[in-house]
C-alpha cells in the first residue's frame, strides 16, 4: 500500500515578504515584490529591475560566523527551513535521525560566491582567493548545512534541473518517503543569483523583461504586452512528512501531496517545446500518480513565468491534459508578483498551492491587462477568486527542456 505523505511546515524568504502568512496576504492583495534592484550596480545594465531581498540580512536570523561561511542561497536556505521546522513543530533531538533528510533544488547555486571570487583571483592573484569558496559554491551546500544544523543523517542530495529544480527536489522527496526509506524531509528549493553576471546573462540571451520604467508592472504573465520574465531571489521550503509520523507526533497538517510527474523535452536547451509536448507528459503523469481525473483539479499555480514563448506552449499543455476543464480550472502566477527565482519558484509556488486550497481562494495573476488571445484560459486576472479548492496542481518548467508538476490536496483523514 503507497504511504501517505503530507506537509507539515513551511517557510520561505522573498521579495514580497520573509514570513509565509504575511506574503500570502500580500498576494491576494495584489502587492509587487518586483523593484529597480539595489544590491547591484545596474548603472552600465539594460536591466534595472528585479526581486532582490535587499533589507534581508543573514545575520539577523543566524550566528554572523556562520552567515560569512555560506553562500546567500545557502543562508536563504537556512532560514527558510528554520521556519518550516518550527512551523511543523518537529523536534529532531528525539526520534530516529537516520530516517530524516534534506532534499533541495538549486538551478545555480552559489553565483554570488563565484562573482566574487573570481574578481578576487583577477585582482588580487590567486593567494587572495578564499578557501571557503567551494564549500560556498557548491549546489549540495545549502542542504548540507541544514542537515548539520538539525543532525538529519539520511538522504541529503540536491537537485539542479534549472527551474524545475524545487519541483523535482520535491518529487523525489514523495517518491522516498512513499517507498519507505525515510519518515520526513526538508525540501524545496533556494535560489540566489541575482548578481551582475546573473543579471547580464539573461539580458543579453534576451530573456527579461525590460520594462524598467514600471517595475511593479513588468512581470505580466498571458498578457498581451509580456516581454520577458523578472528574474528575483528566493527560497522555498516545506516539511513532507509520512502520515502516521506526523499524526503520532500530534502535527498540524496543512495538506496532502498525492502526486508528482517529470519529463524532459529533448528539444531546444532553452526555449520550450512549441507544441508543450513535454509538460503535458508531465502534467498527465502526475494525474496518474495520484490516481485522480484531470476533472479534479480545482486550481493551477502555472509556471508563468512571463515570456512570450512559454506562457503559449504551457497553454497549450493544459489544453492537452485537461480538455474542455482547461477551461473551468482556475488558474494563476503568483511570479506576476515575486518574479522568477529560477530554482527556487517551485518551492514558493506548491506553499500558495497549498494556502489556495485552505483558503479556498485562488491567488491573482497581477498585470493581467490585455490577455494574450493565445492565452485563453481563466488566468484570475488581477484580484483573487473565491472557490472551493480540493486538489492543486504547481507546475515548473527550466531550460534543459525539464517538466516537473506537483499535485497536492485538501487532508481528510
Amino acid at each position: 500500500m503507497k504511504r501517505r505523505i503530507v506537509v507539515t511546515g513551511w517557510g520561505l524568504v522573498s521579495s514580497l515578504s520573509c514570513e509565509v502568512e504575511d506574503c500570502w496576504n500580500r498576494i491576494l492583495a495584489g502587492e509587487s515584490g518586483v523593484h529597480e534592484i539595489r544590491l547591484i550596480e545596474t548603472g552600465d545594465m539594460k536591466v534595472k529591475i528585479g526581486g532582490d531581498v535587499y533589507d534581508w540580512e543573514c545575520s539577523d536570523f543566524l550566528n554572523p560566523k556562520a552567515c560569512k561561511k555560506m553562500d546567500r542561497f545557502s543562508q536563504f536556505a537556512m532560514v527558510a527551513a528554520d521556519q518550516a521546522i518550527k512551523s511543523s513543530g518537529i523536534d529532531f533531538s528525539t526520534g530516529d535521525n537516520l530516517r530524516y533528510g534534506c532534499l533541495l533544488g538549486s538551478g545555480i547555486g552559489g553565483l554570488i560566491t563565484i562573482s566574487e571570487q573570481m574578481e578576487r583571483l583577477v585582482i588580487k592573484g590567486p593567494s587572495r582567493v578564499s578557501p571557503l569558496t567551494i564549500p560556498k559554491l557548491m549546489l549540495n551546500a545549502g542542504g548540507g548545512n541544514i542537515a548539520i544544523q538539525h543532525n538529519l543523517r539520511g538522504p541529503n542530495y540536491s537537485v539542479a534541473t534549472a527551474c524545475a529544480s524545487a519541483g523535482n527536489a520535491m518529487g523525489d522527496a514523495l517518491n522516498l518517503i512513499g517507498k519507505g526509506e525515510c519518515d520526513l524531509l526538508v525540501t524545496g528549493g533556494a535560489e540566489c543569483a541575482l548578481t551582475r553576471i546573473g543579471v547580464s546573462a539573461f539580458q543579453n540571451m534576451r530573456a527579461l523583461s525590460l520594462r524598467n520604467d514600471n517595475p511593479s508592472a513588468a512581470s505580466r504573465p498571458f498578457d498581451r504586452g509580456r516581454d520577458g520574465f523578472v528574474l528575483s531571489e528566493a527560497a522555498g521550503i516545506l516539511i513532507f512528512e509520512e502520515l502516521e509520523h506526523a499524526k503520532a507526533r500530534n502535527a498540524e497538517i496543512l495538506g496532502e501531496v498525492i502526486g508528482f510527474g517529470t519529463t524532459c523535452d529533448a528539444g531546444h536547451i532553452t526555449s520550450p517545446d512549441p507544441t508543450g509536448s513535454g509538460a503535458t507528459r508531465a502534467m498527465s503523469l502526475a494525474l496518474q500518480d495520484a490516481g485522480i481525473a484531470p476533472e479534479e483539479v480545482d486550481y493551477i499555480n502555472a509556471h508563468g513565468t512571463s515570456t512570450p514563448l512559454g506562457d503559449k506552449a504551457e497553454t497549450i499543455a493544459m489544453k492537452n491534459v485537461f480538455g474542455d476543464h482547461a477551461y473551468r480550472v482556475s488558474i494563476s502566477s503568483t511570479k506576476s508578483q515575486i518574479g522568477h527565482s529560477l530554482g527556487a519558484s517551485g518551492g514558493l509556488e506548491l506553499i500558495f498551492s497549498l494556502k489556495a486550497i485552505l483558503n479556498n481562494l485562488v491567488p491573482p495573476t497581477i498585470n493581467l491587462d490585455d490577455p494574450d488571445p493565445e492565452c485563453d484560459l481563466d488566468y484570475t486576472p488581477n484580484v483573487p477568486k473565491e472557490r472551493k479548492i480540493r486538489t492543486a496542481m504547481s507546475n515548473s518548467f527550466g531550460f534543459g527542456g525539464h517538466n516537473a508538476s506537483m499535485i497536492v490536496k485538501e487532508f481528510s483523514d
